[in-house]
């Protein structure tokens, strides 16, 4: 694995096994960005079952807002990091009800990934396969997370979309896709 991955998928679809796979097989130190701000109880186990399945040797760094500065100084060409999860983190954004803030935050995170050195793994999940959703809040979401997968894709290496378990290879470094 080289560069930086983006892995999108739907609830329950694989896509954080496959992240902790592949920074596991990258045989380099790991950082776990974790983004989930633990509301409720089942968020907390949600968020204890990612626990559990981590090394012990993984460095964990909590960071539910500022994920470029995060991504900044914690990257590095010797190390592998894992960023846990993209759409997570838009929502605590979102909650905020910043608009300067989101806008600053997501210009400071696609500039973040373009320029980290080393290995760099993101997760969201991709919203946007099934129906419209009723009220404009969800729907402002869904387009934020759109056109943010798309401004990633743009700047990742290699996209993979996982479906029942299975990652299914978008993009490559030899199969570059144009963003809609």
């Amino acid at each position: 694995m080289t560069g930086r991955t983006l892995i999108l998928g739907g609830v329950r679809s694989g896509k954080s096994r496959l992240a902790e796979r592949l920074a596991h097989d990258s045989a380099l130190p790991v950082t776990y960005v974790a983004t989930a701000h633990a509301g409720d109880e089942e968020m907390r186990q949600r968020i204890a079952a990612h626990q559990r399945r981590r090394p012990p040797d993984w460095r964990l760094i909590e960071e539910p807002i500022a994920l470029a500065g995060v991504i900044a100084r914690a990257s590095a060409p010797d190390r592998c990091l894992l960023v846990e999860c993209l759409t997570l983190w838009l929502t605590n954004l979102l909650m905020k009800n910043d608009e300067t803030g989101l806008s600053d935050e997501t210009a400071a995170l696609l500039n973040a990934v373009a320029t980290a050195p080393g290995e760099l793994i993101l997760v969201g999940n991709e919203t946007n396969l099934g129906v419209i959703p009723l009220d404009a809040l969800t729907r402002r979401f869904c387009d934020l997370a759109g056109t943010l997968h798309q401004d990633l894709a743009a700047r990742c290496d290699r996209v993979i979309l996982t479906v029942a378990g299975l990652p299914l290879t978008v993009k490559t470094p030899d199969i570059q896709g144009g963003a809609a």
